[in-house]
């Protein structure tokens, strides 16, 4: 008998159940995966919390892990599968789980280079930070600031700016300026006279801002810096943007969806090549699920969260 983790309704970590389910046999274009590990992402609770979607509901999106069955004809999204192929699979539902049975084009072979902890942290992180730099239109030569620079989303978008050929100033804790400085940001300090320090750490201006926290300092100095809002974009801060005129993605949204799902088997190629880390910070056993979560959601780990049946 299989595991899993669901919310019986919205609210608080009180709703969480820890139940046995039967897990599906994959029918025509599904896969089953016995986790290896299960990502975690302030989504997965936020989610729960406001209500999203229906209940009860299987909770975790992303997961890594072993092939046990393939339905007919399934093929996952980087070609042909097998029983016993490492795979890596977003955006799914139920991810919390010892066993998932998932359609197969959400699943991708995990790279051997990547541990399934990385691999299951991999692609809610990293296909928000792409759309994040993609909306924005973040090209080479540019110099950007991104909010909350040293957490999971943050992480992925100073090693995708690289790439694009950008410069990041990212603000952080002092305590996690060694986390932006090590993937290739300049950190600045966020508080008080927080606009000040960015426009003297680029006197050349700041072409577009990347919000990854909400906050009401990090929304005003965007605005501040960047005079084109089609420029500004944030992942927590959907009621600023819209009444302040700048862009607000999310994945349930038709674009934010699409995009997402056109990039990962780019990233994951990447990933697998040593272009893009994940750091991970802590693994916990999968029934400790919600002690994880009170970890995720109270205070900055340090790098992502791994989920272990």
């Amino acid at each position: 008998m299989a595991h899993r983790w669901i919310a019986t309704r919205p609210g608080g970590l009180d709703v969480f159940v820890f139940e046995e389910h039967d897990v599906p046999v994959p029918q025509a274009g599904e896969v089953t995966i016995s986790v290896r590990a299960a990502g975690m992402n302030p989504a997965d609770a936020k989610h729960v919390a406001t209500g999203a979607g229906d209940f009860p509901r299987a909770i975790g999106y992303e997961v890594a892990g072993v092939v046990t069955a393939v339905g007919p004809g399934a093929e996952i999204g980087s070609g042909p599968v097998a029983v016993g192929d490492e795979v890596l699979a977003f955006r799914i539902s139920g991810g919390w789980a010892t066993e998932v049975t998932v359609p197969a084009q959400d699943v991708f072979a995990k790279p051997p280079s990547l541990s399934f902890g990385e691999a299951a942290n991999l692609l809610l992180a990293g296909t928000t930070a792409a759309e994040m730099l993609h909306v924005v239109g973040v090209s080479r030569g540019d110099t950007i600031v991104v909010h909350g620079a040293s957490g999971a989303v943050g992480v992925s978008v100073l090693q995708q700016a690289a790439w694009l050929g950008a410069r990041v100033i990212g603000t952080a804790s002092p305590s996690n300026h060694d986390v932006v400085l090590r993937f290739g940001g300049d950190p600045v300090a966020y508080g008080e006279g927080l606009a000040e320090r960015v426009r003297a750490a680029a006197p050349e201006g700041v072409a577009a801002a990347l919000d990854c926290v909400g906050t009401e300092e990090a929304v005003a100095v965007s605005l501040a810096l960047v005079a084109d809002r089609g420029r500004i974009v944030t992942i927590a801060a959907a009621d600023r943007a819209r009444d302040e005129g700048f862009l607000a993605i999310a994945g349930a949204r038709p674009a934010s969806r699409d995009f997402r799902a056109s990039v990962r088997a780019d990233l994951v190629q990447r990933a697998g090549a040593g272009e893009l880390v994940v750091p991970v910070a802590r693994s916990f056993p999968l029934a400790d699920a919600l002690a994880a979560t009170e970890l995720l959601m109270g205070q900055h780990p340090g790098g992502k969260l791994v989920l272990v049946p």
